[in-house]
């Protein structure tokens, strides 16, 4: 019987893909936002996309509560699987209604506790809880690995100067980086080869080739050819940078400026950081230092990764 996998799109998308072959899903079926990102990273699967919704945007929800509605009335699925955000209550509220499973996956970026989806989430009968991080797992929230457990970082022999450059602000249409960029068009000097994803981030001097968003595949392969990856501190783009063997300098999104919801990405930078996998820095810190030392390490998958295993709900 198909699984349904269910995200949004940014980080919460890369991560749920990129869990998938360590949850032992083969019959599913994707629902997510349409997107360049979406498009490209779900090319060949079977997919519905629903309306967007952004972060805690209440009308949005109701849309895609909606969609979920018709899809559980024409089909039936043996669980919904997410990685939030709140399109997961938004198909959790009626599967679980209808009987079925649900398994909510926090996000990485959660590293101290649950997000208001999960802590939602948790109130719903049939929904299982998985954290990323052993240190908050408990009765309610089981530990069922990390993401990042598929990487290890290390020095590399022959650093290569700095001469191509990605620069990535994430794709959030809500929260802009403006910090970042203009301290980028400072501190990058002219004739380096730079790829700009600025999302919707709008300063008074604009580099004149930002591009608002980047194809996946088009992200990749011009990630695996950079020298370096600078990045605002989101899931999805920390894993781009990994997958292409990159060590990026990443840069936590500040509440107190207006960047994000919290400041979720400041303990994101920090845990990377302590895996060696990121160059971690504040907007009006990064250096061309900073770019060097991140283009002295590269980063690669582990040979072997433990499943995420899914417990089955205990009926209620």
């Amino acid at each position: 019987m198909t699984t349904l996998l269910v995200a949004s799109t940014g980080g919460h998308l890369a991560e749920l893909h990129d869990l998938v072959p360590r949850l032992g899903v083969t019959d599913r079926r994707w629902v997510t936002f349409d997107s360049p990102q979406s498009r490209s990273l779900l090319d060949g699967e079977d997919v519905v996309h629903a309306p967007p919704a952004t972060s805690r945007d209440l009308a949005g929800a109701i849309r895609d509560l909606l969609v979920a509605r018709r899809m559980f009335r024409r089909h039936r699925y043996e669980r919904v699987i997410s990685t939030g955000a709140s399109i997961a209550m938004s198909f959790f509220v009626p599967a679980t209604a209808a009987g079925i499973e649900c398994a909510y996956i926090e996000s990485a970026t959660r590293t101290d506790g649950p997000s208001l989806t999960g802590r939602m989430a948790a109130r719903l009968p049939r929904t299982t809880l998985y954290t990323q991080y052993p240190s908050w797992a408990n009765e309610t929230w089981r530990f069922g690995g990390s993401i990042f457990d598929a990487f290890t970082a290390a020095p590399v022999e022959r650093p290569r100067p700095v001469r191509k450059v990605v620069v990535t602000l994430g794709t959030h249409e809500r929260y802009t980086f403006p910090r970042l960029l203009n301290r980028l068009v400072d501190v990058l000097p002219r004739g380096l080869d730079v790829l700009w994803q600025v999302g919707a981030t709008r300063i008074d001097r604009m580099p004149p080739d930002a591009r608002r968003q980047v194809p996946v595949a088009e992200m990749r392969q011009a990630m695996s050819e950079a020298d370096v990856v600078i990045s605002h501190a989101g899931v999805g783009s920390a894993l781009a940078a990994m997958q292409a063997g990159r060590r990026a300098v990443y840069v936590p999104r500040r509440r107190l400026h207006g960047e994000h919801v919290d400041d979720h990405q400041v303990a994101m930078a920090r845990e990377l950081e302590g895996r060696q996998l990121v160059v971690a820095r504040e907007a009006d810190e990064v250096s061309l230092a900073d770019l060097e030392a991140a283009a002295a390490w590269s980063v690669r998958a582990s040979p072997s990764v433990a499943p995420f295993r899914l417990v089955p709900t205990i009926p209620s």
